[in-house]
């Protein structure tokens, strides 16, 4: 759980990781199926607005940024048509060997290759340092990760932990067993060998040097924030839950739920679907609100049309950071009661109409 707890109740939207400038990486993430891609294209497009470089990166392999911005985006950061300070690109979280084979002992057979296939998780994970490491070379204030459903998301803020612990157990071994690598080196193919494995090796120490320090800082309240975005339905809750305990055992900040797919009652008109389903949404809402007193829950509509294109993504966004309805939890079931009342009464009038016809 987030540090960040006003005792007062939290401003239901997304303005405090607007207002926190501190912030570096900000993760979204959540169910499959429940809008991470438009949330996280309209939280960039906001961040956008208050800080100087803001860079979306998709580490979804069924990417959806190209498809939200109606722009074809690659793994090289391009810029968002319309924005001058928002770029955008999509990663493979899968292990891109061809790029890691380009260091000494990476390629097939090497002694590198051979010792990291035994620790699980490190090839994954050395392909996620090769991004972390291009995009900390580059000139971005603010970074937002449109993640994979939730599984893969925690493996992926595992990477860290697991390249910093893999790594170490590399250098243990150099240590431990570096003197005979060397002299087995040195005898087998002469000084040249060994200048590889040291150089090998060098490579790897500041690359591990590289996964400390992004770990330490996904760890920073002040650097990283995790925003959980969901549907208000059972299985979303459920998997909401589970996902925000994991946060709190890796040490993340997590302290903002965005609710999607929200039907407002003032929408519902005479439709008895729309009204079972705003009833359904309620009994969930209510259940958000409980468990998450010190979260900052955000409610965003169902619209007709899908948010696809910059200008409807630009249009969104802004109910991020204000709330699209003042409406009450308690107030919708009043609501929905009045428009059942509505309905009876209609249907009294038809009753008495087609009585006095008979009379």
């Amino acid at each position: 759980m987030s540090n960040h707890v006003d005792e007062e109740t939290l401003e239901p939207t997304l303005q405090n990781v607007l207002d926190q400038t501190s912030l570096k990486w900000i993760f979204v993430g959540g169910k499959g199926g429940v809008g991470k891609t438009t949330t996280s294209c309209s939280l960039a497009i906001q961040l956008s607005k208050v800080r100087s470089q803001v860079l979306i990166i998709s580490t979804d392999p069924a990417h959806n940024l190209s498809d939200a911005f109606r722009q074809k985006f690659t793994k090289t950061p391009t810029r968002v048509n319309g924005f001058d300070n928002l770029h955008a690109m999509e990663v493979d979280p899968n292990p891109d060997m061809s790029e890691l084979e380009t260091m000494e002992g990476m390629e097939d057979g090497g002694f590198l290759a051979e010792i990291s296939s035994s620790i699980p998780g490190i090839d994954e994970a050395m392909s996620f340092a090769e991004v972390m490491k291009r995009v900390q070379s580059m000139d971005y204030s603010c970074i937002v990760f449109d993640t994979a459903p939730t599984g893969h998301t925690l493996r992926l803020l595992q990477f860290p932990s697991t390249l910093e612990k893999g790594l170490g157990k590399l250098m243990t071994l150099k240590d431990s067993f570096g003197g005979i690598l060397s002299m087995a080196s040195s005898l087998m193919s002469g000084p040249e060998n060994e200048d590889m494995l040291t150089g090998m090796m060098d490579k790897l120490e500041k690359l591990k040097a590289i996964v400390e320090e992004v770990n330490s800082q996904f760890k920073s309240a002040d650097l990283t924030t995790f925003v959980c975005v969901c549907i208000p339905e059972f299985l979303s809750l459920y998997e909401t839950e589970r996902l925000v305990q994991e946060l709190a055992k890796f040490e993340i900040d997590c302290r903002n739920i965005v609710i999607n797919q929200v039907i407002f009652p003032e929408e519902v008109g005479t439709s008895r679907l729309l009204q079972a389903r705003v009833k359904m949404q309620q009994k969930y809402l209510e259940q958000f609100y409980d468990l998450y007193e010190d979260f900052h829950i955000v409610k965003m509509p169902l619209l007709e049309e899908e948010v696809r294109g910059t200008e409807s993504l630009k249009s969104f966004s802004e109910n991020l950071i204000s709330p699209y309805s003042h409406t009450s939890i308690k107030d919708l079931d009043r609501h929905v009661l009045e428009l059942e009342v509505e309905q009876l009464k209609a249907k009294l009038h038809d009753a008495e109409s087609r009585l006095a016809h008979y009379c």
